[in-house]
């Protein structure tokens, strides 16, 4: 790995903590507890896109562990790191198919990321009741999704290659 490589993957590991801390403190758009922005996953799909996905899975393995060490829990933790690798992983298989668009592969992660979560609230509460929370979680997964997705695309067109 060169340098400017690390150094962007450095920059962009920091960038995606600064969106999670960022998004941390922005009050709830909805009374839907656990509704939000999905602002590191601009940071997450620009990579995939520019970079490709062992960039995008390093740096979102390391934001998510960082990210719970420094604002959250171990719980946090649990729930974060089954939504990125559920949400990452749908995104890499949508973008290897190659006929979604990059808004598309955006959306498919915000609804995977919150489906993995409430998958892993299933498995610790040892209830499927939780799942009644899906549907609005998919909406906001969506309504995520087209944003992040429209913000990582204007990004890779405008931040030249490494």
């Amino acid at each position: 790995m060169n340098v400017k490589k690390t150094a962007t993957l450095a920059l962009s590991i920091s960038l995606a903590m600064v969106f999670s801390f960022l998004e941390s403190q922005i009050p709830a758009f909805v009374s839907v507890p656990g509704v939000k922005m999905g602002l590191p996953n601009i940071v997450i799909v620009f990579l995939l896109y520019r970079f490709g996905w062992k960039e995008a899975a390093l740096v979102s393995t390391i934001r998510v562990f960082l990210t719970s060490v420094l604002f959250g829990s171990g719980m946090s933790y649990l729930y974060a790191i089954s939504g990125a690798v559920l949400s990452l992983s749908g995104m890499i298989l949508l973008k290897k198919i190659g006929r979604f668009s990059q808004v598309t592969v955006s959306i498919a992660g915000g609804v995977l990321h919150n489906a993995g979560q409430i998958a892993m609230a299933c498995y610790i509460l040892g209830t499927s009741a939780i799942a009644y929370y899906l549907p609005f979680l998919i909406i906001s997964g969506i309504l995520a999704g087209i944003v992040v997705g429209i913000a990582a695309g204007i990004l890779v067109k405008r931040i030249p290659r490494i």
